[in-house]
């Protein structure tokens, strides 16, 4: 079933009574040459460039709840390349350019939009830092312009610009960096993955990983045994547990991170804007309402949900930079479980048992890497050898110290990230 604007009017005309599901809702077979672990947006990008690069179909999706129930339901929807280390600004740079070609390559509407992401500076140190990262990003193909004060104030005229402790001095605006509906991307993938003959396993929860003589050989679970040739583990904050299933321990620690939603209101903010003195982020859905996020709840946690001081912290971020947020009736909100890497960027590689790979350490970065995730980890697994874009993703960084990546240069502490 392909969507055209035909087939929507055909439908919208006679009751909406001729669509089918969007994916089959398989049921486990006792062997599949790949088993990813994880229904999310990562293990369904995955398996859509396995079958659709590779030709690899013998593939299933096992995911304990339902398909996209987890972070890429849960976050806030920015989709940006504008990373300054190398290493990662090529795999974010590829993966925008994904997210460019994505709703064609899926025919599945992911409402991507392309309303720039802006960065705001509050001192001349923070400004120069963002000259170096906007040159970095030219540097790597990728768009940035450095705005001044008036800049910034004629695309957004409703910031405090003259707040005594954080006067806003420009920003650096990603013009290609946006937004995109969380959910329908996890929809898409799924859609065509499924076509492709992919299985997808909800309500299957994985309860071990068999190993034999230093090779994977399947999974266990609450469905029964699955043999499998290579198993992926792309589960995002409970990396850590179900990699102890095989035994490993991974340099990943598990934090809450908090997203918010305003009632709906009429269209006032066309942008996404960072806050530069605090770790704030907010942009307007669709659907009307101011969707927001801010820091770490600094503990590790597997609780789908953040606590209040945090949350008074984020507010008080938004006032300082927005004081008509003020105006307007929190919703509701939520929380995702982040897998955080000491350095604050990816895992995509093997993990020393063969056959077995990883994918993790996404840290605040999960949702706007998901298709190029799913292609560097579905090249991974097919071709034994890391894609070019995320070749510096390497597991053995945090034992060696070489190649660390430490985007925000707080130092490689998971909690900072």
């Amino acid at each position: 079933m392909r969507f055209s604007a035909l087939r929507i009017l055909k439908e919208g005309l006679t009751g909406n009574k001729g669509w089918g599901a969007h994916w089959r809702d398989a049921s486990p077979k006792p062997a599949y040459d790949v088993v990813i672990i994880g229904g999310g947006g990562h293990g369904l990008a995955c398996a859509h460039y396995l079958a659709k690069r590779h030709g690899i179909t013998n593939v299933a999706v096992v995911e304990k709840g339902y398909l996209g129930g987890g972070n890429v339901g849960r976050n806030t929807t920015i989709v940006r390349a504008n990373y300054g280390q190398p290493g990662n600004s090529e795999f974010y740079s590829h993966s925008l350019k994904l997210w460019e070609g994505l709703e064609q390559d899926l025919n599945y509407n992911v409402m991507m939009s392309q309303r720039g992401v802006l960065n705001l500076c509050h001192s001349d140190g923070q400004r120069d830092a963002f000259a170096r990262r906007g040159n970095a990003m030219r540097n790597q193909g990728d768009d940035a312009e450095l705005l001044d004060r008036e800049g910034v104030r004629r695309m957004v005229p409703f910031l405090d610009f003259d707040n005594a402790r954080f006067p806003i001095y420009g920003g650096l605006l990603h013009g290609r960096g946006g937004t995109a509906r969380h959910d329908a991307v996890a929809w898409g993938f799924a859609r065509s993955a499924s076509d492709r003959g992919v299985d997808l396993i909800q309500n299957c929860a994985v309860t071990g990983i068999d190993v034999e003589n230093g090779r994977v050989r399947g999974v266990q679970t609450t469905r029964g045994a699955i043999k499998a040739k290579k198993v992926a583990i792309v589960v995002a904050g409970r990396s850590s547990q179900v990699a102890a299933m095989a035994g490993l321990r991974l340099p990943i620690e598990s934090h809450v991170l908090q997203a918010f939603v305003t009632e709906g209101l009429k269209p006032c903010l066309d942008h996404v804007v960072t806050f530069g003195m605090g770790h704030f982020y907010i942009s307007q859905s669709d659907k009307g309402g101011l969707v927001f996020g801010g820091d770490l709840d600094f503990y590790p946690s597997y609780a789908a949900r953040g606590n209040l001081p945090m949350a008074e912290h984020v507010m008080e971020a938004a006032m300082a930079m927005m004081p008509m947020i003020g105006n307007a009736r929190l919703l509701r909100s939520w929380g995702g479980i982040m897998d955080m890497s000491p350095d604050g960027s990816p895992i995509i590689d093997q993990s020393g048992i063969e056959g077995l790979y990883l994918n993790c350490g996404w840290c605040y970065g999960g949702f706007k890497a998901v298709p190029g995730s799913g292609d560097a980890l579905a090249h991974l697994i097919a071709t034994d050898r890391p894609h070019p874009a995320a070749a510096r993703f390497r597991l053995d960084r945090f034992a060696t110290g070489r190649g660390l990546m430490d985007e925000e240069a707080t130092g490689s502490q998971h909690n900072l990230h």
